[in-house]
């Protein structure tokens, strides 16, 4: 898809993923990030949640992963992504989807001739229909050069 492809409004919602402990394990393992609310149950059965939570970055690369589709777009790629926020925690055997949708267009002002930039509003959500995460995700879109 092109950049003029992308239309304000359209929506993608992911299939379900349940978290499990593993899936917090091989985090940890790969990020060096085993800090205790992740990793010990006897310490986070004292802690206000009772009981261990997901690393915010596993819960965002697992949603990025989710919305991917199979089709591989050679005219955007990401550009960054702004305002993560980590609204709630996730907790091992929660069920997470995740929702996008292009929130807005805009020219991109290194190279306008040829390039836009298009914003998705992602929401991650638990089985409960409560948001557990909230981003923009900003691509980096080709223009079609057989229009203009």
């Amino acid at each position: 898809m092109y950049f003029d492809d992308y239309e304000v409004g359209s929506l993608v919602k992911s299939h379900g993923r349940t978290m499990t402990e593993a899936d917090i394990v091989l985090h940890a393992g790969q990020t060096g990030d085993f800090y205790p609310h992740h990793m010990d149950a006897e310490f986070c059965a004292t802690q206000p949640f009772g009981q261990r939570i997901a690393h915010g970055t596993l819960i965002l690369s697992v949603a990025v992963g989710m919305l991917a589709s199979g089709d591989i777009n050679e005219a955007a790629m990401t550009y960054g992504y702004e305002a993560i926020r980590f609204i709630r925690p996730v907790f091992i055997g929660d069920t997470i989807t995740a929702h996008a949708s292009i929130a807005e267009k805009r020219e991109y002002r290194k190279n306008p001739e040829n390039y836009g930039l298009v914003d998705e509003k992602v929401e991650v959500l638990n089985q409960h229909g409560e948001i557990v995460m909230a981003l923009t995700h900003i691509y980096l879109v080709s223009k079609n050069p057989h229009q203009g």
